[in-house]
Formats: C-alpha cells, sequence, structure tokens
C-alpha cells in the first residue's frame, strides 16, 4: 500500500484493509493526541486512493472489511465519499463493512439522509472520541466541541441506523477534575446512546502539549488507584442498555470488558477487588498506546 506517513487505526480494524482516503486530521488541535502532529491535513487524490484499491484487489481479497483512513474521512463531501464507496465495490467485491473514524464536526455536516446514504453504501461503523463529557476538560483540551455538540452528532449517526463506537479517556480531568470529569462522560455517553464503549487511560505524549505540562508537573496525571476509581465512576453512571464497555486496550490497567447494563455488577466487583490490592494490574512497563 502507498500509505502518506504512519497509519492509525482502531484495534478492532486489525484485519480490515486500510485504505487511506485523508491524510491527518482536520482538526488536529487536541492538547494530548499526538498522532497526527506531524501531518497537515490533505484530502488524497482520486489517483493516489485507486492506486491503493488496486492493490487491495491483487492481495487482499481474503478480507471482507475496509477502514477509511487517516483520522477524518468522513470530512469528505457526499459526493466524494460516495464516489469512493462505488469504487470500493468495483474493486473489492468482497467487501461487506466499511468503517471510519468520525469527528463531531464531521458527523453534522452531513444530513441524517445523507448518513443513511451512506449506509445503504456500506458504512457499517463509525469510531468518534468523546474523550471527556466535561465541558471544562473539553475547553482545557482544545477538542473544539462542547458534551452538547457531541451528543448531537452521535444521535444523528443513531437515527441514520450507523454502529457507533465512541472512546473516553480516563486522566484527561487530571487529578483535580478526575472523578467530575468520569461522572460527566458516564452521563453524556448515556445521552449519546453508543453501541460500543471503549475506555483507555491517558498516556502524555512528549509531542503534544498536555505531554509537556504534564512533564514540566502543571498536569497532575492520576495514578493507578485514581484511573480505578474513575473506571468505577465511569461503569456506575453510564445508563445504556445494551452498550459493549471495553476497557482492555493496552493502556488499562485493568484490563475489563462486558455488557452494560447486565455485566455492571461483576464489572463493579473486579474493580473494587483491584482498589483493594486482590486483583493484579497490568505493570508500567506493558502499558502501551
Amino acid at each position: 500500500m502507498n500509505y502518506d506517513g504512519d497509519i492509525i487505526r482502531p484495534p478492532s480494524e486489525a484485519n480490515s484493509i486500510i485504505i487511506q482516503a485523508t491524510v491527518g486530521c482536520s482538526h488536529n488541535r487536541c492538547t494530548f493526541c499526538g498522532a497526527y502532529k506531524n501531518k497537515t491535513f490533505r484530502i488524497r487524490s482520486e489517483e493516489e486512493v485507486l492506486e491503493n484499491l488496486a492493490f487491495a484487489a491483487s492481495y487482499c481479497m481474503q478480507q471482507k472489511r475496509v477502514f477509511l483512513a487517516d483520522g477524518d474521512a468522513l470530512i469528505l463531501s457526499q459526493k466524494r465519499l460516495l464516489k469512493l464507496f462505488t469504487q470500493i465495490k468495483k474493486f473489492l467485491p468482497q467487501v461487506r463493512r466499511v468503517a471510519t473514524y468520525g469527528n463531531a464536526k464531521a458527523i453534522r455536516s452531513k444530513s441524517i439522509e445523507e448518513l443513511v446514504e451512506l449506509k445503504n453504501q456500506g458504512l457499517h461503523r463509525i469510531y468518534m472520541g468523546l474523550e471527556s463529557g466535561d465541558n471544562k476538560v473539553l475547553a482545557a483540551i482544545n477538542k473544539g466541541e462542547s458534551s452538547e455538540s457531541m451528543i448531537a452528532a452521535a444521535q444523528r449517526v443513531k437515527k441514520a441506523g450507523i454502529f457507533l463506537s465512541v472512546t473516553v479517556l480516563l486522566g484527561l480531568g487530571g487529578s483535580k477534575r478526575s472523578l467530575q470529569h468520569a461522572r460527566e462522560s458516564g452521563l453524556v455517553l448515556s445521552k449519546m446512546q453508543p453501541k460500543q464503549i471503549a475506555a483507555l487511560c491517558l498516556m502524555p505524549l512528549a509531542n503534544t502539549s498536555l505531554g509537556k505540562s504534564w512533564e514540566a508537573g502543571e498536569f497532575q496525571l492520576p495514578d493507578s488507584h485514581g484511573m480505578l476509581l474513575e473506571l468505577r465512576e465511569l461503569v456506575k453512571t453510564i445508563d445504556c442498555n445494551p452498550v459493549q464497555f471495553m476497557a482492555n486496550h493496552a493502556s488499562n490497567y485493568l484490563p475489563l470488558s462486558g455488557r452494560l447494563t447486565r455485566d455492571r455488577a461483576a464489572m463493579l466487583e473486579t474493580i473494587e477487588q483491584a482498589l483493594l490490592g486482590n486483583q493484579e494490574l497490568v505493570p508500567e512497563q506493558f502499558r502501551a498506546l
């Protein structure tokens, strides 16, 4: 494949064909995110995309899913997206599902009818980063969104019948707003009603402004105990039924997954045992992004 820079994709898309439709992220100003700091956002030319589709048609015919990279493929115009889906069908007729990242602004740029049109062409899943439901945290990290605007985007995806996966970052509120960040995130997720929730732990990166603040001692990151308290608060607060909840990313101290509300009691008991020291945590050296 002819990729521009490193490719970032969700863990669940490990076996998907990665088609890079855009480079970087159109926002790219979040203080915690270092994924696209060395990339200038651009829309890849049709020739570049067709080159990758032709390669996939020769070497990836056993794979039945496509993930559209980079961080903001949904920002493409409806006309361009529909043409891209037509090209995917032409080159990769075996593909049944297409997924992509979608920030709230990009989602809101589409009408419900346009999202339904994309679903009918094969768009199965949108991955969206909430990060926090706390508006003060969202302002601090320069997300460019409020909890209200992200709820509106999520509800649009839900009305279109597209699978929505939402990510939150434990620790993003720092020690000062730790539990409020977790609680507000749970409340906002309850209004978003996604099909899947992924909770990761913040790991400050040296190439980000938040990482520099952490190194300078200006941002206090909760320790493993504080992250567990946030995880407990989040699980207690979420009111979605059903939703797949996953805190099993490599950044997490306590791998946890289940369905809410069915498995809430069991997950809370696991967290409680970890808080009491009866459940082994992932050692720092084995945690990763």
